[in-house]
């Protein structure tokens, strides 16, 4: 499998917000959220006796044209099967398919020949998923990024407490970075009204190397963002080794003695970039 080029961390998504395909007015709602993207959800959000008018719904939406210049929020849609990628693919404004249970990178070739060119984010919900994170990452060129369905994920390893799932987040920021993806973004935080508990589970992820969160109500979404986002500390101590690798190349020093390396330099552009995304 051969490894992507890094992002360099531009344009990093931090929060994506769900909504359900079936309830275009509640869509209409998330895409004025102020989401870095709006997920239609297709999957769990809809009863079965509505996803035959939640897919027309959804594809109603995509159908026009995007905003010039790139200007509207990126609309990504979590598919419930095949007949949903079919009826999306193609459709103007479609920006990327959320691929639930995946478990085998077969999946995702399948996808990807039903919907070239469209950007394709992986959902490992299964023991068997994490089992096989890094081969689903680099599957396919089209795959973005992969991320953790934790409820599922939870539920097949048999986990008490968010705790749990620690080795898991682990494994799915290795295999990410191994296939020079972005970091993957936290699973959704299920109880809308704790947005303390919100705010630490997103720093303890933070500490895991994630990197942003879905979301699945509005009030979520400034919590999200606080916690990802660079502290004044941290952006200084970034612009310092970034403005020392200008002038030297390879290994160098700082002027409090520490030495840093290619990958650091990587790291403390990626926080810039995150610091000033909105400038």
């Amino acid at each position: 499998m051969a490894r992507r080029p890094d992002s360099g961390g531009t344009a990093v998504a931090l929060t994506w917000l769900y909504a359900p395909g079936d309830r275009p007015e509640v869509v209409r709602k998330a895409l004025e959220a102020g989401a870095d993207a709006v997920i239609v959800d297709l999957e769990d959000a809809v009863a079965p006796d509505r996803r035959e008018y939640a897919r027309a719904a959804t594809a109603e939406l995509l159908a026009g044209p995007p905003a010039p210049d790139g200007a509207g929020v990126p609309v990504h849609v979590r598919v419930h099967g095949e007949a949903d990628v079919r009826a999306l693919a193609g459709l103007p404004g479609l920006a990327g398919i959320r691929l639930p249970k995946i478990t085998h990178a077969a999946s995702v070739h399948h996808v990807a020949a039903l919907a070239p060119g469209v950007p394709l984010y992986p959902l490992l919900e299964s023991a068997l998923a994490i089992e096989h994170a890094y081969s689903i990452a680099g599957a396919h060129p089209e795959v973005r990024g992969i991320a953790l369905g934790e409820a599922d994920l939870r539920a097949d390893l048999g986990v008490r407490d968010d705790t749990g799932l620690d080795w898991s987040r682990g494994r799915v920021v290795v295999a990410a970075r191994a296939a020079g993806l972005d970091p993957p973004a936290m699973s959704v935080f299920p109880d809308v009204r704790d947005l303390a508990g919100l705010s630490a589970s997103c720093a303890h992820g933070r500490g895991l190397g994630l990197l942003g969160r879905a979301a699945i109500h509005p009030r979520q979404l400034p919590v999200i963002e606080r916690a990802f986002r660079p502290t004044p500390r941290e952006v200084e101590a970034a612009r310092e080794v970034v403005e020392a690798a200008r002038s030297e190349e390879g290994a160098l020093a700082l002027p409090d003695g520490r030495f840093v390396d290619a990958a650091v330099v990587a790291t403390a552009r990626r926080t810039l970039a995150l610091a000033h995304r909105d400038d």
